[in-house]
């Protein structure tokens, strides 16, 4: 196993966090300060003790500052519908009941508001704005949509939009024989197999996400490396228990070599067609996947 795919595997831990699932501001209890150098994270008392669980996979181990997990909790609480449209975001009562400074919840409101899930104006002060405002590619809301009430909308549409660009991506990264690329796509199959035989989940959907954001970025499409962002977040929040990913087969690894063997041959249409395969392996496909047609 080559260096980077053994570093990769002895560093994958599990993503779980302790971050509380959605709620209102006021269903929140607050625990006293810790130390000043954290969000206490507030525990999910509602009734529905899967979301509770659901919103502590989607925070994810990000090892964030104060403004960034604020910026996660107040994420989830709108996404999930906790905060509707147009309810009112008081920073001073934000501050209070998060414990956290003036200054950490104008950061992070300013870090929503870039998002387009909040706007803040004059004589008006901070709101929530409706869905049809929001920044629907950025992975942070992917994430958040995919953990709540829009889970199962959030999976049919990234599994659309990954049909439409991947096989695309694969096509054209063919054309670019950049031997450093075609060893780190190597490295993450062989990878893959590694955890495939171990039954380590964990490690493979990191790999895998590796591999298909990788192979995005080397498509010579500078639009097309934008969306890197977007299919690696789709990876990571498309059904598993534990991790984003689905569960590894035989099949999906089989299909992920072909891709590398394609693009090592120069062959466009082969790395396309190994990169449908794949994804048709996916559950969530089904439902896209155009039909065959009738000769």
């Amino acid at each position: 196993m080559s260096t980077l795919a053994h570093t990769m595997m002895t560093t994958a831990r599990s993503a779980d966090s302790g971050l509380a699932g959605p709620g209102d501001l006021d269903r929140y209890p607050y625990a006293e300060p810790a130390g000043g150098d954290r969000v206490v994270a507030p525990v999910w008392d509602g009734p529905d003790q899967d979301l509770g669980r659901m919103g502590r996979r989607a925070a994810g181990s990000r090892g964030r500052g104060l403004h960034g997990q604020l910026v996660q909790q107040l994420g989830q609480m709108i996404v999930s519908g906790d905060l509707g449209a147009d309810r009112p975001l008081v920073p001073e009562e934000i501050g209070q009941r998060f414990e956290v400074s003036r200054t950490v919840v104008r950061e992070s409101l300013r870090v929503l508001e870039a998002k387009g899930l909040v706007s803040a104006r004059p004589n008006v002060g901070t709101r929530v704005r409706p869905v049809s405002d929001w920044n629907l590619l950025d992975p942070d809301i992917i994430e958040w949509r995919a953990f709540g009430p829009q889970r199962d909308d959030q999976r049919r549409e990234l599994g659309e939009l990954r049909w439409m660009i991947e096989p695309l991506a694969a096509r054209l990264a063919a054309g670019h024989g950049r031997e450093e690329v075609q060893q780190r796509l190597s490295d993450m199959v062989e990878i893959m197999g590694h955890a495939l035989g171990q039954g380590d989940v964990i490690t493979f959907s990191r790999a895998d996400a590796e591999f298909h954001s990788l192979l995005i970025q080397v498509a010579g499409n500078r639009m097309l490396e934008h969306l890197s962002g977007i299919v690696s977040a789709a990876l990571q929040v498309s059904g598993g228990p534990t991790t984003g990913c689905d569960r590894p087969t035989e099949a999906s690894l089989v299909h992920h070599s072909r891709v590398v063997e394609g693009l090592a041959a120069g062959d466009g249409a082969g790395a396309e067609a190994a990169m449908r395969q794949l994804l048709v392996v996916h559950p969530e496909m089904e439902r896209v996947v155009p039909a065959p047609r009738e000769h």
